[in-house]
């Protein structure tokens, strides 16, 4: 999680150049409540076609393949940690 000061100006300056996609995601990937139902999900011992689906409902989120590319190589997809 950064620990930059969110009141301050420069903290932002990178997100005059990234799309609306990667700002929500900025956004999202802070949200507590995002990282638990994401933990929550991914503790589940088989991940299945209504979780996931349930998930991106509640999250407004789309997934390029099936449910099974949910995860990919030992990596997930929209992992808060990994792309803190």
């Amino acid at each position: 999680m950064p620990n930059t000061d969110w009141r301050s100006p420069a903290a932002y300056t990178h997100a005059k150049s990234i799309s609306a996609a990667g700002f929500a995601w900025e956004y999202l990937r802070r949200d507590d409540d995002y990282r638990r139902d994401f933990h929550r999900v991914m503790r589940m011992p088989h991940l299945d076609g209504d979780a996931q689906t349930a998930f991106s409902e509640r999250w407004g989120l789309r997934f390029p393949d099936t449910p099974g590319s949910f995860r990919r190589s030992g990596r997930t997809v929209l992992d808060a940690v990994a792309a803190a």
